[in-house]
């Protein structure tokens, strides 16, 4: 699934090709990915042509085009979600789901291979800059207003394994099974380790290599696995190169030269060095 620098990176791609462009005759193909929307597909059909976005943003894995009229067009890119701006004309993707003509001649194209991804109109929330589905899911750590020390203080306080608590959007967003994994590695932490045994040194340090690692996949368009990742431009990212865990199941480990083994996390994989990573004790 995506996460906070893959969807960062169609975000920006948004705000270069998507803001100041008047929609046009929106097409939906498969009603799956308007399922969120509940008035249906022909309501937001309607509610966006002729609307201009005016801004993109994102918290977490979301992403949103803010409009003139005031409300949001938000989607989740799910597990195999694209976000494609292409010439019009341009021969259909084979899993195109939603198109959105564009007043300078090109279109947005929601494409989604498994349909676990979806777009929406929404309306703002409790937070007049976010829409209302989504103003539950905190704060990213690349957001300028995350507090670290907020942040520390209620991982410390969880009593459970530290990448279940990564992976709960609402104590840290944007931070999914790559990241963790990456962020535990450089941490020399295992994914078992309780959030309540961890120092405020560690739990500080962990913050700051999520922050690093995600910043570093940012820099170079973040991490494509099976190319079902891709920016507006259809184009991959190339931080699969840089994993030092993720996805490397018996390589040596970068660090100590074990090999990195995966264990079964909740309905996924965990991936992790049994050197440098030592499991927790089993509990009692």
């Amino acid at each position: 699934m995506p996460e906070l620098p893959e969807v960062e990176v169609v975000r920006r791609g948004l705000a270069e090709h998507a803001v100041g462009r008047a929609i046009g005759a929106v097409e939906v193909l498969h009603p799956r990915s308007v399922r969120r929307h509940e008035p249906g597909a022909a309501d937001f059909a309607a509610r966006l042509e002729g609307r201009v976005p005016t801004a993109a943003r994102r918290r977490g894995k979301y992403l949103w085009l803010v409009l003139d009229s005031g409300e949001m067009l938000l989607s989740h890119l799910g597990m195999s979600g694209q976000m494609l701006v292409q010439p019009t004309g341009k021969p259909d993707e084979r899993h195109l789901r939603v198109r959105l003509p564009l007043s300078d001649g090109t279109e947005l194209r929601f494409v989604d291979q498994r349909t676990f991804g979806h777009v929406m109109v929404d309306v703002p929330g409790v937070l007049v800059d976010v829409p209302s589905s989504v103003d539950h899911i905190t704060l990213d750590p690349l957001d300028p207003g995350f507090v670290p020390d907020v942040f520390v203080r209620a991982l410390r306080a969880r009593n459970t394994e530290v990448k279940r608590a990564l992976l709960d959007q609402s104590l840290i967003s944007g931070v999914g099974n790559i990241y963790a994994d990456e962020a535990l590695w450089r941490s020399s932490l295992h994914w078992a380790r309780s959030t309540r045994e961890m120092s405020g040194a560690e739990a500080t340090a962990l913050l700051g290599h999520a922050r690093d690692v995600m910043t570093e996949a940012l820099e170079v368009g973040g991490t494509t696995f099976d190319g079902l990742y891709v920016n507006v431009n259809g184009e991959s990212g190339y931080f699969e190169r840089g994993l030092n865990a993720y996805g490397r199941r018996d390589r040596p480990c970068g660090r100590c030269g074990a090999p990195i083994v995966r264990e079964a996390f909740m309905n996924r994989s965990s991936y992790s060095c049994p050197r440098c990573q030592k499991p927790p004790p089993p509990r009692s």
